[in-house]
């Protein structure tokens, strides 16, 4: 026994590891809307969402059954069996979601328990079958089939469900408010908040069936008395935020996202936390089985299926946990940027490209708008467009670029809806999935808000399909990877565990490692950003410094391509040109800044405008031709054709030296705000057209003397005309600048920050 006294103490320090990858994933479900919306301070957030948790956890006592004999027949398998089947789980579990977390894809814990116990269960149950030799079909008598598939339907159909009263709720709700809804807050606002308000109270109470710390007598109270409290709550809200309306004005939907918050936090905790320890309570439970029986490795666990109360300490212990991951947790943001980019209410730069798929999906979708479209009489679809004007949000969006992500109407919505739809799950104790509940209630509201529009509606889409996809793969990837830890740990005893253990460990630091390089580089690209610039004197300034950083990174990189181009390094090569994927990133970013400044500029200052938006060409003709350059030498090079003779590789280090100064100086000036010297800047564009023109001419020499292979003479003449585009396009945007720089008088040589790079 002593083994498995070990095995348990690794089960609950499983379950605090999984606690932390499962928060991080499920903390977008509550935080999304409340931060998206800015309907209150972050801390003010997080303190409100940390209480619903610490209250949602007493609720889940019930739920806790699921672990213990939801996917499996408990009778039919010994302690150890067990014992094999929650560990693989565990590992799987933690594994599995970290995974997740490291590339910011909301997943669901749900499906991933669910999947996993079914994968550990059959691996186990399979090996009992062929060691007693008894056929396929005997799998059925350990598997708690009937259960196990209501459990999935019920995850799928809450999906449909979630997404249609998303759209639906919220586009009545549009319809009642409009995006101007500040005008209509007096009239519709207390009615609203108080339904709102009275429906998220009812789901509470519905929840309020599993809590640890109610008494049977209490809850049969509340249940019989259920409709009597909802419409008491009802007039009591309607009446209080009717009044503050009229009265102080007060926004009715900031409390609603709050106390939605709450609920949906709560309602998180009671129904998730069985995926975080109720595999470790299981084990638990299964060793003190064992333990009271006269032979604890060969008893039967029948046990198992007797209702078993969770200690409350127990569950705020865990919620303890939860808390202090919702506050630390720099994976839970990257998880939440996901599901903010595809719901956001103005356009921008997406986080997902393009597919095959989201194209087909957005033509029919765009053919039968079309078709209904010229159903719909005329008078009905002018008062729908009126009331779904967005300009009233497009004129918050354009003062100062500062908009949210989405508005607090539609985060109320959410919410509400949401915590409706996750607390009757719960009160019928199905483990719905919170991940798949909130997203598709936020995309089926995002649609309704015409937040997908022709501009965006493809990669949305695509984002959409991505994370939907990453569902199916949890499910399969969870069922596998638990049969092959099962399989492993059952027959190799000790040896497997550590083995399991020490694989997921390794593999857990890997993805931590990633996921630092990832914020890292997500950092520089926030880095260009326009957050908290208010004018545009500011705006112009900070476009300046990006340019410069743009520039500079052209110069780090195209000389470690010239450079590797030399001793035919593929594998930098390699690396080169995932770097350009990262500075065209910047270059459309740097645009897209460029586009948010023009707002910002007055309309006495149009001529400005003009010329400053001509640094749109010359950032996309040098990023364009920047990645030409680097794609070209890495084909080349990856399809084994020869290197540069001698003194090609000299011509082209000076036409690197030459661009590499130009790019150089150009970043420092930029950065710096320093005084132009365009004569300066002038020669060294003349010198290095003078020599291109003779390397030129040196090259048709050695095509017309049969030393100039073909592929290679493409390669040069491509890498001179790549190098010539950026030179030319570099001087058209200091002569773009110029006019705006600061001059200082009596600026010297060396104050402008000029440096001969060698």
């Amino acid at each position: 026994m002593d083994l498995y006294s070990v095995a348990v103490i690794i089960l609950l320090g499983l379950a605090i590891s999984d606690l932390i990858v499962g928060v991080s994933n499920d903390a977008v479900n509550f935080l999304n809307s409340p931060i998206g919306s800015r309907a209150a301070p972050r801390y003010i957030i997080m303190i409100i969402a940390s209480l619903g948790i610490l209250l949602g956890v007493t609720f889940s006592s019930g739920m806790m059954e699921v672990a213990r004999k939801g996917i499996f027949h408990p009778e039919y398998f010994l302690m150890p069996e067990l014992m094999t089947m929650f560990l693989a789980v565990m590992l799987t579990d933690v594994l599995l979601l970290d995974v997740f977390n490291t590339f910011g894809l909301p997943t669901s814990t749900t499906v991933s328990l669910v999947f996993e116990l079914l994968g550990a269960a059959v691996a186990v149950s399979l090996i009992k079958i062929f060691n007693a030799g008894n056929s396929l079909a005997d799998l059925m008598l350990y598997i708690n089939t009937a259960k196990a598939l209501m459990i999935i339907m019920g995850i799928l159909l809450s999906v449909l469900i979630a997404f249609t009263f998303g759209a639906i709720t919220q586009f009545l709700t549009r319809m009642l408010f409009t995006f101007d809804y500040q005008k209509r807050m007096k009239r519709y606002g207390g009615l609203w908040g108080g339904m709102a308000l009275s429906i998220i109270a009812y789901f509470i109470l519905k929840g309020s069936k599993g809590a640890s710390f109610l008494s049977p007598q209490a809850i049969d109270w509340i249940n019989t008395h259920t409709w009597t409290l909802l419409f008491v709550n009802f007039g009591v809200f309607a009446a209080i935020f009717q009044s503050l309306s009229l009265f102080i004005h007060l926004n009715i939907f900031k409390p609603v996202i709050l106390v939605g918050t709450f609920a949906l936090a709560m309602a998180f905790a009671a129904n998730d936390l069985v995926n975080f320890v109720g595999v470790p309570l299981a084990g638990l439970n299964a060793y003190e089985f064992a333990k009271l029986s006269g032979d604890p490795l060969n008893v039967t666990m029948e046990a198992m299926k007797q209702p078993v109360q969770s200690k409350t300490y127990q569950l705020l212990i865990a919620g303890i946990i939860m808390v202090l991951t919702l506050w630390f947790s720099k994976k839970s943001r990257t998880v939440s940027q996901t599901e903010l980019s595809l719901g956001r209410q103005d356009e921008g730069m997406e986080r997902f490209g393009a597919s095959t798929l989201s194209r087909i999906i957005v033509r029919m979708a765009y053919g039968l708008f079309q078709v209904i479209n010229s159903i719909i009489p005329a008078f009905i679809k002018r008062k729908i467009s009126q009331r779904l004007d967005t300009s009233s949000y497009s004129s918050a969006a354009a003062e100062y670029g500062k908009a949210p992500s989405f508005d607090l109407l539609r985060a109320a919505v959410n919410l509400v809806v949401a915590s409706a739809v996750i607390s009757v799950g719960t009160s019928l104790k199905l483990p719905l999935s919170t991940t798949y509940v909130t997203f598709m209630v936020a995309m089926g509201s995002s649609l309704a808000d015409q937040a997908w529009g022709r501009e965006s509606a493809v990669y949305r889409v695509t984002g959409v399909l991505t994370v939907i996809g990453g569902w199916f793969f949890t499910a399969v990837a969870a069922f596998s990877v638990a049969m092959v830890f099962a399989s492993a740990i059952y027959y190799l005893k000790l040896y497997g565990l550590v083995g399991v253990m020490g694989l997921v460990g390794i593999l857990i630091l890997n993805s931590f490692r990633y996921h630092h390089k990832k914020t890292q580089e997500t950092q520089k690209v926030e880095a260009f950003s326009m957050k908290n610039v208010e004018n545009s004197d500011e705006a112009i300034a900070t476009t300046f410094h990006q340019t410069g950083l743009f520039l500079k990174e052209i110069s780090d990189t195209l000389s470690l391509c010239i450079e590797a181009t030399f001793s035919e390094d593929r594998q930098k090569l390699k690396d080169v040109f995932s770097q350009t994927e990262k500075i065209q990133t910047w270059g459309d970013v740097i645009v897209g800044n460029i586009f948010k400044t023009l707002f910002l500029l007055h309309k006495e200052d149009m001529d400005s405008a003009q010329t400053y938006a001509h640094t749109i060409r010359s950032l996309q003709s040098i990023s364009h031709s920047h990645r030409d350059l680097v794609l070209r030498i890495k084909e080349h090079f990856d399809n084994y054709h020869s290197g540069f003779q001698k003194d090609q590789e000299d011509e082209l280090r000076q036409i690197k030296t030459n661009v590499n100064r130009l790019l150089w100086n150009t970043s420092i000036m930029l950065l710096n705000r320093k005084k132009v010297d365009y004569d300066y800047i002038e020669n060294q564009c003349g010198k290095l057209n003078a020599l291109i023109d003779e390397f030129d001419r040196n090259q048709i020499r050695r095509i017309q003397t049969g030393e100039g292979k073909t592929r290679l003479s493409i390669l040069y003449y491509g890498i001179l005309e790549n190098s010539q585009e950026i030179a030319e396009e570099t001087k058209n945007l200091l002569n773009i600048f110029r006019d705006s720089f600061r001059l200082k008088e009596g600026d010297s040589r060396e104050e402008t920050g000029f440096q001969e790079i060698i």
